[in-house]
């Protein structure tokens, strides 16, 4: 049976790099090389042999996040379409709307391939982040960012999205859900659980006995990295017994630590540091709602933390109210203290809470939700040979009845002389 070719475009494929190369990775480890061949067009390359071949792009890097790198098309279409002619791709798979992606969506369109995306990144709710003084700029620069992404997306043909809200609030935006379908992000639970507290380590780190509130991301500013210092401003003037600790690195984190002194910063951290951490910290705080899923959050879950998160993006999907987790008001850093303080003065409820959280997404394996994201792949491309084979013999019916009008015409004009 001949391999289906897939061609896949990102801009970065670094391992671990954030929640979307993550689960860039989780789909390329368990590639079924007997069933599919890849082809990967990216700007910054992994640092691994990932077993396919790899086609490097220059880069260029984004002015507002130094940290991030977007591939350049100045003068790379002809090159890349060539090397796609050559390819001959059943199915083209795109994780950013960036200028690459676009290229390839239009590839894709002009030459009858179906084009598949994962909405790995709320861009949308980045902006205000960048232009919070002048709201004019924000209000115009999210109206041109929604028409653009409107005009990828809705030209996909199938977009896998990880939670009903995200769908919910896309659809709410303006964009078709016809092509949406809910695909979610696993968990790596023999990794995350909780065996893995350690009391001792955590004692260690923090060197007291108060309650310990943790924080996990990428230290970027769209994070509503602002909420924690107001977090730590009310703990510093309640002197209430809590120490912050926030793991990850970024862009904001020099300036994060020179608001909250008081907080113990780990900087980016191992994953097996971090499930040590989930497990044996007392309460996940997530006040983000710029996430399209929230990886973090469900890593908590599983690992038996209690989580406290913001009313917006996509981890609050995972959350029943009082019941595994608490979804508070984004901004308002009160809100975020009466559901810990809560917790604190009733334990017996914090112990069901704890116990529902790991229930509820102890099943999210990545291994069977690859495996249903290949079988649609499958289905895609066998429903697109279909379409155009259909295509090939309407096109040729056409062509065969245009010849017998013509032949018929040429005789009755034969037999008129």
């Amino acid at each position: 049976m001949r391999k289906k070719k897939i061609a896949f475009f990102a801009e970065i494929l670094i391992r671990d790099f954030d929640g979307a190369t993550r689960t860039m990775f989780e789909i390329i480890d368990r590639i079924d090389r007997t069933k599919f061949e890849f082809i990967f067009f990216c700007g910054v390359p992994p640092k691994e042999d990932i077993g396919f071949e790899v086609f490097h792009i220059p880069t260029l890097t984004i002015p507002f996040n130094k940290t991030y790198k977007m591939a350049s098309m100045v003068g790379m279409g002809p090159t890349i379409a060539q090397r796609l002619d050559e390819y001959n791709p059943d199915l083209i798979h795109v994780s950013t709307p960036a200028p690459l992606g676009y290229f390839a969506l239009k590839y894709g369109l002009k030459r009858n391939i179906p084009v598949t995306t994962i909405y790995h990144t709320h861009f949308i709710s980045y902006i205000k982040y960048y232009t919070h003084n002048t709201p004019l700029i924000t209000s115009a620069f999210e109206k041109a960012l929604i028409q653009h992404n409107k005009s990828f997306y809705n030209r996909c043909s199938k977009v896998f999205v990880p939670t009903e809200t995200m769908k919910e609030e896309l659809e709410e935006r303006g964009f078709a859900t016809h092509n949406m379908k809910i695909w979610r992000r696993g968990i790596n639970t023999q990794l995350f659980n909780p065996s893995k507290k350690d009391e001792p380590f955590i004692k260690n780190l923090v060197k007291n006995e108060k309650t310990n509130i943790f924080f996990a991301s990428r230290l970027v500013w769209e994070k509503n990295l602002q909420v924690l210092v107001d977090i730590q401003e009310l703990i510093n003037k309640k002197e209430l017994k809590y120490n912050m600790i926030i793991a990850g690195d970024g862009v904001a984190r020099v300036e994060l630590e020179q608001l909250m002194p008081e907080a113990i910063f780990l900087g980016h951290v191992s994953h097996e540091k971090l499930a040590k951490l989930y497990s044996s910290c007392d309460y996940f705080l997530f006040a983000s709602i710029t996430e399209t899923y929230g990886n973090v959050v469900a890593e908590a879950m599983v690992s038996g933390i209690p989580c406290i998160v913001a009313d917006g993006g996509g981890p609050k999907s995972f959350i029943k109210e009082g019941i595994n987790g608490f979804i508070c008001k984004p901004n308002e850093a009160k809100d975020y203290l009466r559901k810990i303080r809560l917790l604190e003065n009733h334990p017996e409820f914090r112990l069901r809470m704890q116990k529902q959280g790991i229930k509820d997404m102890q099943n999210l394996t990545w291994s069977n939700l690859v495996e249903d994201l290949f079988d649609d792949f499958e289905g895609i491309i066998e429903e697109s040979i279909f379409k155009n084979a259909k295509k090939r013999k309407s096109n040729s019916n056409d062509l065969d009845s245009s010849f017998l009008f013509t032949v018929s015409s040429d005789l009755q004009f034969s037999v008129a002389s």
